[in-house]
C-alpha cells in the first residue's frame, strides 16, 4: 500500500470552502481513480496548514492519478491554495485501520 500526501498553505479564512472543494472535488475525483483506498484530509486548528493523505494500492496507482487526475482537482483548489502544494509518495509501512499485504523492503 502506498499513500500519498499533499502539503497546502491555504489562503485566509478559507478553512469552509476547502473542505467543501475537498468533498464535492477531490473525493469524487479520487473514487474514479484504479486503486485508490481512502482519503484523510488535516488542518492545523488556526493556521493556514492542511495535509490530505490518499491511500492507493500501488505506487503506479498514486502516479497515475498525479499524472491523470489531479491536475484537475489542483485548478478546482486553486481559489483557496497559495502556492503550489508539496506532494509525496511514501510506502505504507503500517496501518491499525488497513492490512498490509507486503512488508516494506529494508
Amino acid at each position: 500500500m502506498f499513500a500519498r500526501s499533499l502539503s497546502i498553505r491555504l489562503k485566509p479564512n478559507s478553512v469552509a470552502e476547502f473542505t467543501q472543494l475537498i468533498e464535492t472535488e477531490s473525493v469524487p475525483a479520487l473514487r474514479k481513480q484504479k486503486g485508490f483506498q481512502d482519503e484523510m484530509t488535516f488542518v492545523v486548528p488556526g493556521t493556514t496548514e492542511a495535509v490530505a493523505i490518499s491511500l492507493w494500492d500501488k505506487k503506479e496507482s498514486a502516479e497515475a492519478y498525479s499524472r491523470d487526475a489531479y491536475p484537475g482537482v489542483l485548478k478546482a483548489l486553486g481559489r483557496v491554495v497559495e502556492g503550489t502544494p508539496q506532494v509525496r509518495i511514501y510506502e505504507v509501512c503500517t496501518s491499525t485501520f488497513h492490512k498490509i499485504a507486503a512488508h516494506v523492503a529494508a
